[in-house]
């Protein structure tokens, strides 16, 4: 490919979306207007496993307003494709509490929300089980772990290293159940007409909903059209489409010619909508004396579900991210009587960083080593798992020139001994690793418009990524023009095909087929194309990726400081510096990196699903208990990074930036908590009565 002529690219530009979003004049799914709309309210199951016995729906249907009751017993059927959580409403078996068993589609939502509440459903209860822990007798070994990664790797002699190492780390490392919930809840709106059904839906992958849909409702994809211009985050859970949106289309075909919107309850995103798995990782470290590491165990252990398997890849980043010659990793997973896990943003890398990268701070105060000369001291010089180059790592210059820019001082690390008035202070530090990911098969089309204006198709998603702007800052740069020449349409499954904004994957993976359709189109058309002139062209795969490993680096620098007399935890700051090749846009990427460390600030001090194993489900299933930070647990948190091009990795330069800000960033908290007290929290998250016994 040409190299760019970055001119757009680089700047500091504002969301093409913003005023749309700002002024309520952006429809979101739910928001979209069809006429004479119904609405649909669905029942769950209160046990966690065994049977519907009966439902009595009879003075359901007669209520006025109801326009169809769906039951387990009655309800449309799937075809045999549907596996998983798509079987919704084809079988009384229940898999877990909060599965859907019954809906009722109604004139307005609040008659279709009391009805649904008056059935009356008689279950026959088995028993159950819903209590995650690594010595589970059921535990077992999945054929592979989220992403496609092998389950176990081993290189060297692990137990070798481990006999003759000066220093060992062995210590166990847990992060607990959670939730996604972005503003906007899964919303989906349906309709039926000749036999072609049409969803504006709140999705992260329209091309996915088509494709996913399609077979289970037995119905050509081509008869399928997914629209989602505008959503409300995701964070993974709108990766790919849940039983929300079964139980919408199969509720529009009860109701052909109307429109059946469909929104999750807030207490019904912690149910059928998926969520990040609790894991449980034991860390064994062996190293020399000057804390060369010698070798690594990560044995990594996860929730799974009955209804599909998803096993988090929690120990796949200490494959590559040390140069440690005898490595083993593990992981092992037990199917629950529980809803099936899904992605939650940066699955596997963010619950076994935290372990990972506490454990190394761990070594450093073992062997008497600043945390970052640790890290630094063992650097690989080619990627230690398949002896690939890097196809740029500059991971040392992030935990140099972010130190710098913190204060970090190596010769203050000695825990408890730091108090500013009340509050007992400390600092941390952890790195953080992302791969590079470019889904293969995104198509554009490039349409010259007259007067050197161009319109660009794609049906990617911005799922408040950003991801509108930086590709028509791609275009622009790619076709020459300025980037209020072109116009980019995404968010719809009638436009080329779009692969998933997930995994960091979408700008590099979106912005690659961009660049080879313009490439394309100026050679069919040249420089001066005619009114009208179209091409679209799909992503070519990218050979240089064969001969080296690419991945996005970072480095997190964290503050806490702690209430001498009531425990309360704060993070007064933090810094990111990151490497992730060319930044597209520096405002929405500074937006996504600060966004992915206030995650993790959450992820160490707040969040956590409880889930009752008396009877299977969550009880903190709102915002009101299940807590996440507030702007007034957030101080002065800020991004930066170093300046580069990766062009082996993307034509553009760049890398994804979606979720390296919160891999590894609850380790830095924790770690920083760690350098306050004394106090080592190997369980998330972090509460007050872990550190009151060290209190002075």
């Amino acid at each position: 490919m040409n190299r760019i002529e970055k001119r757009a690219i680089g700047t500091s530009t504002a969301r093409l979306d913003g005023p749309g979003k700002v002024t309520g004049t952006a429809p979101y799914a739910y928001e979209h207007r069809v006429a004479d709309p119904a609405y649909l309210v669905p029942a769950t199951a209160t046990i966690a496993r065994g049977r519907v016995r009966n439902i009595d729906a009879a003075a359901a249907r007669a209520v006025p307003g109801v326009l169809a009751v769906l039951t387990v017993f009655d309800a449309p059927r799937l075809t045999a494709e549907a596996e998983g959580e798509y079987v919704v409403l084809q079988s009384s078996d229940v898999a877990y509490r909060g599965q859907m068993v019954a809906a009722v589609i109604a004139e307005t939502p609040e008659v279709a929300r009391q009805v649904c509440d008056q059935l009356t459903i008689e279950y026959d209860p088995q028993p159950h089980d819903t209590g995650f822990r690594p010595d589970h007798p059921a535990m077992y070994a999945p054929e592979k772990a989220n992403g496609g990664y092998s389950a176990d790797s081993e290189r060297g002699n692990v137990d070798a290293a481990f006999g003759s190492a000066d220093v060992v780390v062995d210590e166990w490392y847990s992060t607990p159940e959670e939730h996604n919930n972005p503003l906007e809840p899964h919303t989906v709106v349906a309709l039926w007409e000749d036999d072609e059904l049409t969803l504006y839906d709140s999705t992260q992958h329209p091309h996915g909903v088509v494709e996913a849909l399609a077979p289970v409702l037995g119905i050509d994809p081509s008869k399928i059209r997914v629209i989602c211009p505008y959503i409300g985050g995701g964070f993974g859970s709108k990766g790919a489409p849940h039983a929300h949106d079964v139980l919408a289309s199969m509720a529009a075909r009860a109701v052909p010619g109307r429109a059946v919107k469909f929104a999750v309850t807030r207490q019904d995103m912690f149910g059928y909508v998926g969520y990040r798995a609790p894991t449980a990782s034991h860390v064994r470290i062996a190293a020399d004396r000057d804390g060369t590491i010698t070798g690594l165990i990560h044995e990594a252990y996860t929730q799974s579900s009955h209804v599909s398997e998803f096993v988090e890849q929690a120990a796949v980043s200490a494959r590559s991210l040390y140069r440690v010659p005898n490595l083993r990793t593990t992981h092992r997973a037990v199917a629950l009587d529980v809803p099936a896990p899904f992605w939650m943003r940066a699955p596997g890398e963010a619950p076994g960083m935290y372990a990972g990268e506490v454990a190394m701070d761990e070594l450093a105060e073992a062997c008497g080593i600043d945390p970052i000369d640790l890290r630094i001291r063992n650097e690989p010089e080619v990627d230690p798992e398949t002896g690939k180059p890097w196809s740029s790592r500059r991971l040392v210059e992030c935990l140099r020139e972010g130190g710098r820019r913190f204060g970090w001082d190596p010769d203050d690390r000695a825990p408890g001994l730091r108090r500013h008035g009340r509050w007992l202070t400390g600092t941390g530090v952890a790195v953080a690793t992302y791969p590079h990911m470019v889904n293969p098969g995104s198509e554009a089309s490039i349409r010259h418009e007259g007067d050197d204006r161009f319109v660009v198709r794609i049906g990617a998603a911005d799922l408040g990524t950003g991801a509108w702007t930086a590709l028509t800052l791609i275009a622009a740069d790619t076709l020459g023009c300025r980037a209020g020449d072109v116009r980019v349409e995404i968010g719809d499954s009638a436009l080329p095909n779009a692969t998933v904004a997930g995994g960091s994957s979408g700008t590099s993976s979106w912005g690659t087929a961009i660049v080879t359709a313009v490439e394309e189109f100026r050679k069919r058309f040249g420089d001066r194309p005619e009114v009208g002139a179209e091409l679209t062209a799909a992503a070519g795969e990218n050979r240089e990726l064969e001969h080296c490993r690419a991945q996005s680096y970072g480095a997190h620098f964290a503050e806490v400081r702690v209430d001498a007399d009531t425990g309360e935890i704060r993070v007064p700051r933090m810094l990111g510096m990151f490497s992730v090749g060319r930044v597209i846009n520096p405002r929405t990427a500074r937006s996504q990196f600060i966004g992915g460390m206030c995650f993790g600030i959450s992820m160490a001090l707040f969040e956590e699903s409880i889930r009752d194993e008396r009877f299977g489900h969550v009880v903190n299933h709102d915002l009101a208990e299940y807590h996440v930070p507030t702007h007034a647990d957030i101080g002065n948190i800020d991004a930066a990074w170093l300046d580069e091009d990766d062009l082996r990795a993307t034509p553009t330069g760049s890398r994804g930036v979606g979720e390296i800000g919160i891999v590894g960033s609850a380790a830095a908290v924790v770690n920083a908590l760690w350098h306050a007290t004394g106090v080592r929290v190997r369980t998330l998250p972090a509460h007050l009565e872990d550190v009151s016994g060290a209190l002075p």
